[in-house]
């Protein structure tokens, strides 16, 4: 990043600092910053609220019950973008993420209202490569409301949801929440019109970069070594455009 940094005159430094910037791996920059990102750490803070009794209607479903071997089955959520500050009204990234595939589709909206979550909700539904089978939410009242259960029930979606406080119940789009996400545009305070179109600038093209340029790991199985678990990974792979004709076809 430095060489184009300098490139737009966004960055300067003495040149013994440039060369051990260009040196550092990603693993010591963690290390060596994990104090000052402790200080500046948000603590006991969480945007989701409860939804209604509609709750009784919704079934759960756990990440143990991901066993889906075709595209469709996705996992949907809110990113705020408050910076810390959770008064008034800030942009939010709507973000759903195909299981199999690990396709991910991301819109910003202007607030968590029912209104503005809803219809970029149908976009994301549009822009799969395959047929959208399953939708599981957290529950928030952004998802867990009359209005996305009528429409799951029109247009025969299963629509499921996670345990309360359970995050690991929403895995595969949480780990997208931050890695495409949170490393695009971070954790301050979003909260203009300009903002917002910016954001959706970006994530049109982004879509696209993540999707087919970066390779996919998934957990292939796990041991247990007395206190230890050891995490047994897939090859990295990309999802290519063959892989998504049949993954339509197969849907």
């Amino acid at each position: 990043m430095i060489p184009r940094l300098e490139r737009h005159n966004e960055f300067s430094c003495d040149r013994e600092t440039r060369i051990k910037l260009l040196k550092i791996s990603a693993a010591s920059i963690d290390r060596l910053l994990a104090p000052e990102r402790r200080k500046l750490a948000l603590r006991g803070r969480a945007g989701t609220k409860p939804g209604t009794l509609l709750k009784k209607q919704i079934p759960i479903h756990t990440f143990a019950d991901w066993d889906e071997q075709l595209p469709g089955f996705a996992e949907i959520d809110l990113v705020g973008h408050d910076g810390g500050v959770v008064a008034g009204d800030y942009c939010q990234t709507l973000d759903l993420t195909d299981i199999v595939t690990t396709w991910t589709e991301t819109k910003a909206v202007r607030n968590k209202a029912q209104a503005w979550v809803f219809a970029p909700l149908q976009e994301l539904r549009a822009n799969l490569p395959f047929p959208l089978l399953d939708i599981d939410s957290d529950n928030g009242s952004e998802f867990i409301n009359k209005y996305l259960l009528e429409y799951c029930q029109q247009e025969k979606l299963t629509f499921t949801r996670s345990r309360p406080y359970r995050k690991n119940d929403n895995c595969f789009v949480e780990q997208k929440n931050y890695s495409i996400v949170r490393r695009a545009v971070g954790y301050q305070r979003y909260d203009t019109e300009p903002q917002l179109q910016i954001f959706n600038e970006l994530y049109a093209t982004l879509r696209l970069y993540t999707t087919f340029f970066q390779p996919t790991m998934k957990l292939q199985a796990k041991e247990r070594i007395g206190s230890r678990v050891i995490n047994v990974m897939s090859a990295p792979k990309l999802l290519t455009n063959e892989c998504c004709r049949q993954t339509s076809v197969a849907g």
